[in-house]
Formats: structure tokens, sequence, C-alpha cells
């Protein structure tokens, strides 16, 4: 009978380790960080499919959007964070908020889908955006741009969903280089980033973007392949997103995976462990 209750004890206070450990684990990604595995090649080359990060919540307060996300296709688990605080949803004021800053890389939940999408800010409310022959203009005036020579890749299938890079010197075969001419562009608050080009399109020329109040601006890197609030969301692009959709600052890699699993450490890049983000 001993070796019964001790067996059972057992199995209860394993049962209150994990308990525990995944409420604490709850409450640190729900309060602090939030783990963030790049899927999509719109913001390189300052973030590369594979780049893992942490995302700071701290950094502008909190809002529904804080509230932890539970995606995994392979299974049909989809719970948003609308599924934990949809009860904080309609809420417009953030807690201890602050507005991110122009040049910040922000990750933000969609409008309309609840996805997680990771961008710079480029518009604040009331700005005046606007893209003119690839050169992108705040409030009228041209943001500067200097070559910084090329960014060349491998032509072949990137992370878990497969996707081929875009080439600035024309359509290559698998395995040869892809190359994206590369330009450090600076804001007119003076931020400096690298952005990738691979020639003219359609969205070098847009009309004019005015950010509502309570709303931000934001684009990809890679200006060239990135659906960002240059496109509307009726259209299936990100458009003008609310304060309250925001889910905080990617400052940092912690590390990067150049295989199509995060837990192929073979495939890991040695020179991004814990790089800045800028």
């Amino acid at each position: 009978m001993a070796e019964k209750t001790g067996f059972v004890g057992s199995v209860k206070e394993t049962i209150k380790t994990i308990f525990w450990a995944l409420l604490i684990a709850g409450v640190f990604r729900t309060l602090f960080f939030q783990p963030f595995w790049i899927p999509s090649g719109s913001m390189k080359d300052t973030l590369l499919i594979g780049d893992f990060l942490f995302v700071n919540k701290m950094a502008y307060g909190y809002s529904y959007a804080s509230c932890p996300s539970i995606r995994v296709p392979a299974v049909g688990l989809d719970i948003g964070a609308d599924d934990f605080c949809g009860f904080a949803e309609d809420r417009e004021d953030r807690l201890f908020g602050s507005d991110p800053v122009r040049g910040d890389v922000v990750v933000f939940r969609h409008p309309v889908t609840g996805q997680d999408y990771i961008k710079r800010l480029i518009g604040e409310p009331g700005d005046r955006i606007q893209m003119i022959d690839g050169v992108l203009h705040i409030n009228d005036v041209a943001a500067a741009l200097e070559d910084d020579g090329i960014f060349t890749e491998i032509m072949e299938p990137q992370g878990p969903m497969g996707g081929r890079p875009m080439c600035a010197n024309g359509p290559v075969g698998m395995g040869a280089d892809c190359n994206k001419i590369r330009q450090i562009e600076t804001l007119p608050d003076g931020t400096r980033h690298a952005v990738l080009d691979v020639g003219p399109r359609a969205s070098d020329n847009t009309g004019v973007f005015i950010v509502p109040e309570g709303h931000f601006f934001f684009m990809g890197d890679n200006r060239d392949n990135s659906i960002d609030s240059r496109v509307p969301q009726t259209l299936g692009g990100v458009g003008y997103v609310p304060r309250k959709d925001i889910v905080g600052r990617a400052d940092r890699v912690m590390f990067s995976s150049a295989g199509r699993s995060m837990l192929a450490f073979w495939t890991w890049r040695s020179d991004r462990y814990f790089k800045a983000i800028e």
C-alpha cells in the first residue's frame, strides 16, 4: 500500500511541477518576452529566414495583443491572442503604454487575420508616406540612399515554407547566386538601416498615404518582396496598423537556422548569435 501511495504521490508531484512550469512560462511570455521565428524574407537582410528572436513586450506597454497566441498548423491548433484576451480587444489604450519610434523593428498582429507580422515602423500618426521611383518619402522629404554593395544568396527553397528568393540578376537556376542591390537608407530623423532592391516594381511608385491618428505604417526592408502597409487590408495587405495591435519590439537575434527547421542545429548560422537588430 505504501508503494502504491508513493507512486501516486510521485505522479501528482510531477503533474504539479509541469503545471507550475507551464504557468510560469505563460506568464513570462505574456508579460515580458515572446519567442518569434522569422518565416519569410520580407525583412532581409536585417532579418533572415530562420532567425529566432525574443520580442520585448515591455517596450510599448500592454494590450490584448500582448496575450500569447499558439499556432501549430500541422495539428490544426490555432489559438489567437483574442481567444485569450478578447475581452480587451476593443480597448484603444495600452497599459503602461508608449508609442514605437520610427525605425523600430516591430511585431504586430495583422488587424484582420490576427497573424503576427514583423516589419519596420516607417510612418507615425499624421505622417505622409509615399514611394517615388523606389525612394521612400516621409512628409515630402526623401530618405537618403547610399549604395552598399550586393546581397547574395543561393537560389534554393528557404525555410519551412520553401519559398524562393527574388533576384535582381534575372531568373537564375537552382544553386546559382541570387543577387539583390543593397543600400543604406537614412530616415529624416537620422535612423539608418539596410534595404534591398531587385529592380523596378509597381510598388516603387505609390500614392500618398496619410497615417490616421492612433495608427502606424510599416514596411519590410526587402522592399520588393514585402506585404506591408503599402497594400490595403481589402487587397490582402497590412494597411494601417492600430496602436492596440502592437505586440513589441525586436531587439536582438538569439540564433539563426539556415535549414528547414530551427531544431536542425547543424544549419545554425554562427555569425548571427545574439546579433543586434538595427
